[in-house]
């Protein structure tokens, strides 16, 4: 039997269906295949141990919410690399984009000149950004560099060197990003000393807790800015209270502290909104947003948006050589296109299918609980008892992608659901009923 993928047809959502006319997964060998196994063997003598694998899965291409590994296993992607491929893998639109750009300019660094994909997509950003006022972007390769770029930023406006983020939360691993996450502790044992001046309080904590810290540690006119996902991701899919970002906001305009909202992963439709924040309401409007993932459909690209007031920096204060890429942006615009146009209404409504499938699923198996989140950002936990099981959690991803569901992992003894915007409602069937196989077994 050959193991080479086959070119599958168009579904409905103008996607790459798999063969046989869905995309069930096939798994036609042992998991790593023989294929897969030298490949791994191969990378265990050249790749740096801090990549962190999930399973033994070596791809060889995707389309839509299907990946095929080089064995020929096809497998239903529940992950859209870490929230990224927001259009599903490799869609023809972004294809045709990004092929067509790399025939007229590669690269000729945005920071030292000008090229119109670059400018046509911080104007569509600046449409697109939550809040009334003037904005402008600046540009990075990810979401790491857009959390620098807006701490540089905050720091620079305000005057003012000390800053707070939350426990839980994950902004990435340079030192500035790595110095406002508290998610785990493996990201930064050993990297000491970290960026001074963070602190940390508790997600979704109370006024009383901002009144504490401003007592004993940090005066309010010394903070520049607060660091917050609006849902947070790496650190569980954990979505607060109705008026924690609201009360940040109040906080914030009376101190005269920036807000900033990570919506690396959370941001462009995920949550069935095109930010996770107007979920929240009216005031819960960020001064900063930084944004990556899925804003290009896998191409490095990340965005720094700000108010234009705050953009007062000068030439040459901060820079970057690739960010905003001409590629890039092209795929970027495609993106944009797909997910204003359907992916995000598509997101919101195969939210609430995957939603109700995992409430189901939770009440058939009390060893998972606490179903959360919005659209295709959803989440639950896996116990044993009533007590948070990290271990069950990892064989539970393991005998997920055995049964070919790709599936991440999330704070402590979380698993994440982020599929493709583009995935079709028979795609969310077809990972439900593996779940409840799962679960049955």
């Amino acid at each position: 039997m050959s193991t080479e993928p086959t070119i599958p047809p168009t579904n409905a959502l103008g996607h790459e269906a798999a063969i046989a006319g869905s995309s069930l997964p096939s798994i036609v060998t042992s998991l790593p295949g023989p294929k897969a196994a030298a490949w791994l063997a191969r990378d265990s003598r050249v790749m740096s141990p801090s990549y962190t694998r999930m399973y033994p899965l070596v791809v060889a291409r995707g389309y839509g919410s299907t990946i095929e590994d080089v064995d020929g296993n096809r497998f239903l992607d529940f992950t859209a690399g870490i929230a990224v491929n927001s259009t599903g893998h490799c869609h023809p639109q972004v294809a045709a984009a990004i092929a067509d750009q790399a025939q007229k300019l590669i690269h000729m660094s945005g920071t030292d000149f000008y090229y119109t994909p670059e400018i046509e997509l911080a104007e569509r950003l600046v449409r697109l950004a939550p809040g009334a006022t003037r904005k402008r972007v600046f540009f990075t390769n990810s979401g790491a560099e857009s959390v620098e770029a807006a701490l540089k930023l905050a720091r620079h406006h305000t005057g003012r060197q000390q800053v707070i983020a939350f426990q839980g939360g994950f902004h990435g691993r340079t030192y500035g990003a790595m110095s406002l996450s508290a998610s785990k502790a493996v990201h930064r044992a050993g990297f000491g000393p970290l960026v001074p001046g963070v602190h940390h309080l508790p997600f979704d904590c109370s006024r009383r807790d901002f009144d504490r810290l401003f007592g004993t540690i940090a005066v309010p006119d010394e903070i520049a800015a607060i660091f917050v996902e609006p849902i947070q991701g790496e650190g569980g899919y954990r979505v607060p209270s109705a008026g924690f970002l609201p009360m940040l906001r109040e906080i914030c305009d009376h101190f005269g502290i920036l807000l900033v909202f990570d919506e690396i992963q959370s941001g462009l439709g995920r949550t069935g909104r095109m930010f996770a924040c107007q979920h929240f309401g009216p005031m819960a409007m960020p001064d900063i947003l930084c944004l990556a993932k899925g804003v290009a459909s896998g191409m490095p690209l990340g965005a720094m948006i700000a108010r234009a007031d705050l953009m007062d920096w000068p030439p040459g204060s901060h820079a970057s050589t690739f960010g905003g890429n001409p590629v890039c942006c092209r795929a970027a615009l495609a993106t944009l296109d797909l997910i204003e146009r359907e992916y995000c209404s598509n997101a919101a409504a195969r939210g609430m299918q995957l939603r109700a499938g995992l409430d189901q699923l939770t009440a058939a198996a009390p060893w998972l609980a606490n179903v959360r989140g919005f659209g295709l950002m959803q989440a639950l936990d896996v116990n044993r008892g009533n007590v948070a099981d990290p271990a069950r959690r990892e064989k539970f991803l393991q005998s997920a992608f055995h049964a070919g569901l790709l599936l991440l992992p999330c704070g402590y003894a979380g698993v994440r659901f982020c599929p493709p915007l583009c995935i079709t409602a028979d795609e969310i069937d077809a990972g439900l009923r593996i779940l409840r196989r799962l679960v049955s077994a």
